[in-house]
């Protein structure tokens, strides 16, 4: 399966990584990405922007250099009620927002905890998907999460960057995509990217897909067109929400 989607990437915004998004936009044009998306890290982790950077993400162009940009955030899980460090005035002028745990925002607790937590996301309306689901200091009860993710028409990640960054990894995240394909559950693809080399650093990520034998329509970075498609969908649930 080829993928033409990077939807988890950073930029010099959240203040550990190293390329503007202009830098971001080109790797990918030069590695065949056609969308990618921008997704900085939330103010409660150090050195990352305050919450007027993801409101100003508007004025960047939709696309740049021949690739679609994506204006979206990677929120922090800040407590395991679901509490997370973007507020959701500005999550819903955002094109996607990733959730997930770090280990320097919350302290690692039990599965019980975590599980609840990303549940608890989950049925955000403003938040998409799960980053890093698979990361071993975060155990989660992987069936449980993708069913919430079923119920709320919700994401799960694969992460390459999970492969080294996130040591033990491997098995949980083939056993995500084996349960997403279980219930129907889409998945998203990000290289986690900290620097625009990385842009589009997919194939760990590919082999778990196959391994798993996820069929295309459950892997949304495997045709912009179905990502957009997505996208659209999240625009109509958020009008839903801010009718009732």
């Amino acid at each position: 399966m080829r993928l033409f989607v990077d939807s988890h990437t950073h930029t010099l915004a959240s203040g550990h990584s190293y390329s503007t998004v202009q830098e971001l936009a080109q790797a990918a044009r030069d590695n065949g990405i056609e969308m990618i998306a921008i997704t900085d890290h939330g103010p409660a982790l150090k050195g990352a922007p305050t919450v007027i950077h993801f409101w100003n993400l508007k004025v960047i162009p939709a696309i740049m250099y021949g690739v679609r940009v994506i204006k979206g955030a990677e929120v922090n899980i800040t407590d395991y009620s679901g509490k997370y460090d973007i507020p959701d005035w500005a999550l819903k002028q955002l094109d996607f927002a990733i959730a997930s745990f770090h280990d320097i925002v919350i302290k690692p607790s039990t599965v019980e905890d975590h599980t609840s937590a990303m549940e608890a996301v989950l049925a955000n309306p403003y938040i998409d998907a799960v980053a890093h689901p698979g990361n071993p200091i975060f155990q989660v009860d992987i069936d449980r999460v993708v069913k919430a993710a079923a119920k709320y028409g919700k994401l799960i990640e694969i992460n390459n960057h999970s492969f080294t960054a996130r040591r033990g990894s491997d098995e949980n995240c083939l056993e995500f995509a084996r349960k997403c394909r279980q219930y129907g559950v889409r998945t998203v693809c990000g290289s986690d990217a900290h620097i625009s080399f990385d842009v589009g650093n997919l194939g760990k990520v590919e082999a778990i897909l196959k391994e798993a034998d996820l069929p295309d329509e459950l892997v949304l970075c495997s045709s912009a067109a179905r990502f957009e498609e997505y996208l659209e969908e999240r625009k109509a649930r958020i009008v839903g929400k801010l009718a009732l």
